[in-house]
């Protein structure tokens, strides 16, 4: 029986598809850790009443992480639509934490 291209790629690809895996486990360990840090500034802007969203912030990080992004090779567009991502879901668990702060 003739092996399906399906089957073919999946035997020649399945050493790179290990390292993706790896590397996709090392990055979602790593915005893990990332939110933690997240969760204890939230902390310290409530207890100093400082907002979730800083502009000014915001855009350092964005700029930063472009700019790396462009010295690996990554399209800037995708990296400061990445980072906009992280950004707003880092807002919004700061939120969070905020609303059940006031809650108690």
């Amino acid at each position: 029986m003739k092996e399906s291209n399906q089957q073919r790629a999946k035997k020649i690809l399945k050493p790179y598809r290990e390292q993706i895996d790896d590397l996709d486990n090392q990055i979602l360990k790593l915005l893990g850790t990332r939110f933690g840090v997240v969760r204890k500034v939230a902390k310290i802007k409530i207890k100093h009443d400082l907002p979730s969203f800083l502009h000014n912030r915001v855009e350092e990080v964005r700029d930063r992480c472009v700019a790396m992004g462009k010295k690996y090779g990554i399209d800037p567009q995708f990296i400061y639509v990445l980072y906009s991502a992280i950004i707003y879901q880092s807002c919004a668990t700061e939120d969070g934490i905020r609303a059940k702060l006031k809650k108690k």
